[in-house]
């Protein structure tokens, strides 16, 4: 992909990480012996995460994984990282659903240790549709999957989000309502521009994003619908999968209680924004895997709720998306890894798909 260089995903020492890790678990598994650390490369730019194994005849947990809140003098990509409260969240669904969430162990609020908060939980084995290079390209397992195959993925996947829908008791999950006024929907698009302004704080506003949040008005739906607990980064990228079956769901920093349509948003446009950077570079990616269409029906078979407004949160979703990609570009120019242009507009990868939204004109 002839873009601009992956942006650094990290400012810490694996060694490092490792050897204090080592002695923060003594503490609480004294004479446990920590193996195997690694970080691998698929790792983020919000929270960090860092795999190892434990050698102890007490405990049942051996194979781990531990999320890390960003560092907070890296240009983090979000305000805050709240670990407790991720914490909770996969503790909750674990309780209350059949989705198979990593078990979560030992949670560490004081950053002492290793710079951050963070938790320890179980690890899951199995494979991930890669990020970089995106599952659409040829020359990963995705890809090469035989329609059937992906088919059977694709159908697994969405029935997680209908379970967790479904499932999770809804007033379990209004903890997680941004503070102000208004319903579950406002307060979360109001969370998002709230965290619009915090990225371009004494940099340059993007027109384009100002003009999305502008539409949203225009496209506000007028049943916003009940809330639920939503994944917030409902997507395959963030499970992985034995054969094409869903193992470990992951990555719940950005849970939410909102409508249920904000998550099958996001499901269908990171799909999106993976494909329409395919073709945008030669290749037919994987035109008939996730579409649209499919989702909203099978979700409606499975839930018996119909999805709605879907123009609204479809572009709510590249919305979300373009502000977290200008963090990144900012951030990147913040590490040297490329210089801010003129338009901050184009330092939105998926500006064009964006604008065609706002526009009325992609779907």
């Amino acid at each position: 992909m002839a873009t601009a260089p992956r942006p650094r995903t990290s400012t810490r020492e694996p060694e490092e990480l490792g050897r204090r890790l080592a002695a923060w678990l003594d503490t609480r598994l004294p004479g446990a012996k920590v193996t195997n650390v690694s970080v691998p490369g698929s790792n983020g730019m919000s929270s960090e995460t860092l795999l190892f194994d434990i050698e102890h005849p007490d405990t049942p947990l051996r194979a781990c994984a531990l999320r890390l809140a960003a560092d907070p003098a890296a240009y983090s990509v979000f305000p805050t990282y709240d670990m407790p409260r991720q914490h909770r969240v996969m503790s909750l669904v674990a309780e209350h659903t059949d989705l198979p969430v990593p078990r979560v162990q030992w949670l560490e609020e004081d950053p002492e240790p290793l710079g951050a908060p963070f938790f320890v939980m179980a690890r899951a084995e199995g494979r991930v549709p890669p990020d970089v290079m995106p599952y659409t390209y040829e020359g990963n397992w995705l890809h090469a999957a035989t329609h059937a195959e992906r088919a059977a993925l694709q159908e697994a996947s969405i029935s997680l989000l209908a379970r967790l829908h479904d499932q999770f008791p809804c007033g379990e999950a209004e903890f997680l309502l941004p503070k102000g006024e208004g319903s579950p929907l406002r307060r979360h698009v109001d969370a998002q521009r709230a965290y619009y302004s915090w990225v371009v704080g004494g940099l340059a506003p993007s027109p384009l994003i100002e003009r999305a949040f502008a539409r949203l008005k225009d496209l506000w739906p007028r049943d916003e619908g009940p809330a639920v607990l939503n994944w917030g980064d409902a997507r395959i990228g963030n499970v992985v999968y034995d054969g094409f079956t869903p193992v470990a769901v992951l990555d719940w920093e950005m849970a939410a209680y909102a409508p249920r349509e904000v998550d099958l948003g996001w499901t269908v446009y990171l799909h999106r924004f993976f494909q329409d950077l395919t073709v945008g570079f030669g290749q037919p990616g994987l035109p008939d895997f996730l579409r649209r269409e499919d989702l909203e029906r099978r979700y409606a078979e499975l839930t018996g709720h119909t999805p709605r407004d879907m123009e609204f949160h479809t572009l709510y979703a590249a919305l979300r998306h373009g502000i977290v990609m200008l963090r990144i570009a900012y951030r990147q120019a913040y590490f040297g890894e490329v210089e801010v242009p003129a338009d901050p507009d184009s330092l939105i990868l998926h500006h064009a798909s964006l604008a065609a939204m706002v526009q009325g004109t992609y779907w």
